[in-house]
């Protein structure tokens, strides 16, 4: 009897390409795909921060470099992806936040939100996806989005709308890139500790509203997010694309 067998959470072999890498769930994700053995482009805007943490990861004997990329700036998408492509994988995690309440949006406040969240994560999408045909390669790219893409909270309707978005580009890459095996998933975290949320921890009222919502009974960590990032760009999520993975602690559920 020839018995099945689990498919590899192994990425050797691989190239990947993190944004928003030098913190946070971008930095995350970096460790993970490098310890799963891709070698991974790290990228960000501070060329100094992601020396760091790309000299972090070489210590432990895994493969990184770093690439100045700032998702806002459009017209250099291209090029420096192309430069460094194609990329086997790409985790997009380049975020912004500007949360207030919807009466006092202002318009710098959601295009620059826009801008990052959305415009540049569509086009570093787009970039990846372009290399990876033209190579005639398969692919998996990850985009991290959020619980408010499928909810909405207090002081967020900007955030929530962005991520609300990328949840459909997502959808409809899927449908269109299917054919070419590139796969296109997002990731949707609850709150997790980072640098750039501490604000909101550090506020009693809105920590109170995140521990009542996440039935788990706690908040999330990087590390939360780390095995997901793998899953889904390894060929243990082959028959997965156009699907979203909740990371919430059961925040969605009701």
């Amino acid at each position: 009897m020839k018995l099945p067998s689990t498919p590899s959470l192994r990425l050797d072999g691989l190239k990947a390409l993190v944004t928003g890498a030098s913190s946070g769930i971008g930095l995350g994700s970096a460790v993970a795909l490098a310890e799963a053995g891709a070698h991974v482009i790290l990228s960000a805007r501070n060329i100094k921060t992601l020396n760091k943490v790309v000299d972090a990861i070489k210590s432990k004997e895994l493969s990184a470099e770093a690439m100045v990329l700032d998702v806002s700036k459009v017209n250099t998408i291209k090029k420096s992806i192309e430069n460094k492509g194609p990329f086997d994988i790409l985790v997009n995690s380049a975020g912004l936040g500007r949360h207030s309440p919807s009466m006092d949006t202002s318009v710098e406040d959601f295009d620059e939100v826009m801008n990052v969240n959305l415009r540049g994560a569509y086009f570093v999408t787009q970039a990846v996806a372009k290399g990876l045909i033209e190579d005639k390669r398969p692919g998996s790219l990850i985009n991290i989005s959020s619980q408010m893409g499928h909810v909405g909270g207090v002081d967020r309707a900007v955030y929530s709308a962005s991520k609300h978005a990328v949840e459909g580009f997502t959808k409809a890459m899927a449908i269109e890139w299917g054919k070419y095996q590139i796969r296109v998933n997002t990731i949707c975290p609850t709150f997790i500790r980072t640098p750039l949320t501490q604000s909101t921890f550090d506020n009693p009222e809105r920590k109170r509203w995140i521990e009542n919502k996440i039935k788990l009974g706690r908040v999330g960590e990087v590390e939360d997010i780390m095995g997901a990032v793998v899953f889904l760009a390894s060929d243990a999520s082959a028959m997965i694309t156009g699907s979203a993975l909740m990371v919430d602690g059961g925040w969605t559920a009701e």
